[in-house]
């Protein structure tokens, strides 16, 4: 209104205390506002007010027990008890936090010696206690006991009583007072920090959480590669059967390489006796055919050989793959061996902690 100026006004993200868990801040809009000091002259009274829209964010009145209090570098918080919330600012920098908490602090000064004075103005217009040490009261006098009438003693002491009482109740007024605002300030405090702690914890069981489910898939991973060096060995143990069956093909290739070379002789010998076996055409005829089941005989000899050494290739091929398996297998057993080694430390550090 007309009767209100601005004293002081900054930018800061508004935000109010959620009414319903007491914990989280519940932002009061999307963007920076408007927050500022109001002065009312007509009722001697300061405000804070901030405006989103046509919508008062803001519309505390600052009063002597209110305390602002910085939480952290960029962000302070107060309560209104008559708006039954507590207010929080978040600001671009410490710098523009640090002009606010000093002006709340000047206002707020402000407020009590505005308070102070209209109590000083109560008084005064107060017959009860306009009675000062300068006026002389006569001696007690005690009055018929007629109806309607009342007995009144009233003396110098008396008066003395009365303002030392009132000194008296206005110290503890005003301890009262400080003592509620160093009160409300740590209780804020505290509150805060809890919530902190509380995040905290929530944040240390969901790596918990995180970390056990991981753990839980190494374990899996691993017994599968245990399964599976499992299945290699005993493929392994069937390689060596499959060893002693290449030590019978290399026998066998040994023996038929003899054999051949014995028929080759005896085809080298055959040939040269070929020239005198003209004498006896009996005896020609039987050599040309033992010489063409020879041959025959070669022939087959030659392809199972062929077959042997291709049997031996294939088993070293089968056998260099397996080993290659095994080994690679062996590195990832490992590498997860000592993932999971680090794993389990962390969580004891985290358990200790």
């Amino acid at each position: 209104s007309c009767r209100e100026q601005p004293i002081f006004s900054t930018r800061a993200h508004v935000f109010q205390i959620d009414p319903a868990t007491k914990r989280n801040w519940i932002p009061a809009s999307k963007h920076a506002l408007t927050v500022s000091y109001f002065y009312d002259a007509t009722r001697n009274v300061y405000r804070i007010i901030s405006v989103g829209g046509t919508k008062a964010i803001i519309n505390s009145t600052i009063t002597p027990n209110m305390t602002f209090t910085k939480t952290s570098q960029k962000f302070g918080q107060w309560a209104d008890s008559r708006a039954n919330t507590v207010y929080g600012l978040g600001f671009a920098s410490e710098q523009h936090l640090s002009q606010f908490a000093e002006k709340f602090q000047e206002v707020k000064e402000a407020a009590r010696l505005a308070r102070e004075k209209s109590q000083d103005k109560t008084e005064l217009t107060n017959p009860a206690l306009n009675i000062t040490s300068h006026q002389v009261l006569p001696s007690p006098i005690i009055s018929s006991n007629g109806p309607g009438e009342d007995k009144l003693f009233r003396s110098q002491s008396a008066d003395v009583e009365i303002t030392t009482e009132k000194e008296r109740l206005k110290k503890m007024l005003s301890e009262g007072s400080v003592s509620e605002v160093q009160w409300e300030a740590e209780f804020f405090s505290l509150q805060d920090n809890n919530n902190k702690l509380v995040a905290a914890l929530h944040e240390a069981n969901a790596n918990v959480d995180q970390w056990k489910k991981q753990l839980a898939a190494y374990q899996e991973e691993t017994e599968t590669l245990r399964q599976r060096v499992a299945e290699l060995e005993s493929q392994g143990a069937h390689d060596s059967s499959s060893e002693n069956n290449k030590e019978e093909l290399s026998q066998t290739l040994e023996e038929l390489e003899l054999l051949i070379k014995a028929k080759d002789e005896e085809i080298q010998m055959l040939k040269s006796q070929k020239c005198s076996r003209w004498e006896a055409e009996g005896e020609r005829e039987e050599t040309l055919q033992k010489l063409q089941e020879l041959e025959a005989c070669n022939a087959e000899l030659e392809r199972r050989l062929h077959l042997a050494e291709q049997t031996l290739a294939e088993t070293l091929a089968e056998r260099e793959k397996i080993q290659n398996e095994v080994t690679k297998v062996a590195e990832i057993m490992d590498v997860k061996i000592f993932e999971l080694s680090e794993i389990r430390q962390g969580l004891a550090k985290l358990v200790e902690s």
